[in-house]
């Protein structure tokens, strides 16, 4: 992290670190395609936020229980692929949770000193009505959302309503769509605003051709999603989509000769 001068605003070093994968057809990553059984494989990714004196990560992954359960290549658990970039999952104080989804909200014992910041409308989806429907419950993972629920009580989850500050450079912000209470992230690095953008696109091709990913909430809530990542990020080249394997072949390794994690803030 640097500053200009004492009162600017801090830029962040941003690591994208991939933990797992999986094979995909293109047809299952779009509500429409035309090119049904192209190979468009899905990558896994958690982020850290990195400053001189803070970490904050971005999603906790899954880990092996669930890894084999859904088919998932597992590469390592996401506390030790984040080892890889020199960051401490049990030392981590914020996490900002995107969603509840599987694949984003495991794993949080990994991280033990942490307080993990949430939005309220994704609580109250992930344990109402709608988890008694498999077309919207199967992405959740039972064990996840009560995990979740013992944070809660533990007095360590910091409920948001829309958009907030957790650090100066560092705010979320609600998107919805995908969940019904997703959120994305902005950072300010040095080359301008970085937007995470999670699962608001899984690809760039879904943002790019406004065509969504298939696993929605609310569609036309996800399509006015793309725009807002518009609105915050300093370009669309500035908007990191949530599990496109061309992030790692597009950003600079975060330390020599890595395949799992890029400096996206570069």
């Amino acid at each position: 992290m640097s500053t200009t001068d004492a009162g600017a605003v801090p830029t962040y070093e941003i690591h994208a670190v991939r933990y797992a994968r999986v094979d995909r057809e293109r047809h299952q990553n779009f509500i429409m395609t035309e090119d049904l059984h192209e190979q468009m494989p899905l990558d896994f990714f958690v982020w850290a936020i990195v400053g001189n004196d803070q970490t904050i990560v971005v999603d906790t992954g899954f880990g092996p229980e669930e890894a084999a359960r859904r088919g998932r290549e597992l590469r390592c658990t996401p506390a030790a692929a984040l080892g890889e970039v020199g960051v401490d999952a049990t030392a981590v104080r914020d996490v900002i949770v995107t969603h509840l989804h599987y694949d984003h909200a495991g794993t949080t014992d990994d991280f033990p000193s942490a307080t993990f910041h949430l939005q309220d409308k994704e609580i109250a989806y992930a344990t109402g009505r709608h988890m008694t429907t498999p077309a919207t419950g199967h992405a959740y993972a039972v064990e996840d959302v009560v995990a979740a629920v013992r944070l809660i009580y533990g007095n360590r989850v910091r409920f948001h309503d829309g958009d907030a500050e957790i650090a100066p450079g560092i705010n979320v912000h609600y998107i919805g769509g995908h969940t019904a209470g997703l959120q994305c992230v902005s950072v300010n690095t040095e080359r301008g605003t970085v937007v995470l953008a999670s699962d608001a696109s899984h690809f760039y091709e879904n943002m790019e051709k406004r065509s969504p990913f298939p696993i929605v909430a609310d569609l036309t809530e996800m399509l006015r999603g793309y725009d807002r990542l518009d609105e915050l990020a300093t370009s669309p080249d500035h908007i990191i989509p949530g599990h496109d394997p061309l992030v790692l072949q597009l950003y600079p390794p975060s330390i020599p000769g890595s395949e799992d994690a890029v400096r996206v803030d570069s």
